[in-house]
């Protein structure tokens, strides 16, 4: 694993738009359709965020990042655009990714960590729920992703 270059960025976007196709989660209101999405390396250059990507014998596999979003309430990030190809699902790449997060988070000071996804990522929402996320009723903070109607809170 390691942070987002620069030029991780065509890769990465491809990857999140074709999980997202797989699953028929492909919808507005969703990283889809987010312009920053194609450019994940300057979006991650904000204090406070990281985006790890995960190789794999030399090739890009997936990844996940930390954001301060906007709105979210004080010690509280975001786990956010954690994506993998299907060909590394279910041999604990997810959760690796997961681990990472949450120690980039309480580094930061961060006490806190919400997400938002969709009933069409089952698979990951059952490693959220085995990372020891709960459910919330609403969402938090402003991500302007319309499209999520599932919101998980995990205290670090």
């Amino acid at each position: 694993m390691r942070l987002i270059r620069k030029e991780d960025n065509p890769e990465i976007a491809r990857i999140i738009r074709a999980v997202l196709t797989e699953f028929k989660a492909n919808k507005p209101g969703t990283v889809y359709y987010d312009p920053t999405t194609d450019d994940l390396y300057s979006l991650f250059s904000k204090p406070l965020s990281e985006y790890w990507i995960l190789e794999v014998d030399g090739k890009i596999a997936g990844g996940s990042g930390i954001y301060p979003t906007e709105g979210l309430p004080g010690g509280c990030c975001e786990l956010v655009k954690l994506y993998l190809l299907p060909e590394y699902r279910s041999k604990g790449f997810g959760k690796l990714l997961i681990e990472q997060c949450f120690e980039s988070a309480a580094n930061s000071g961060f006490m806190q960590v919400y997400l938002e996804t969709m009933p069409e990522l089952k698979n990951a929402v059952g490693l959220y729920e085995q990372c020891g996320f709960t459910y919330l009723k609403g969402p938090l903070g402003k991500s302007g992703h319309f499209g999520c109607d599932l919101w998980m809170l995990k205290r670090l």
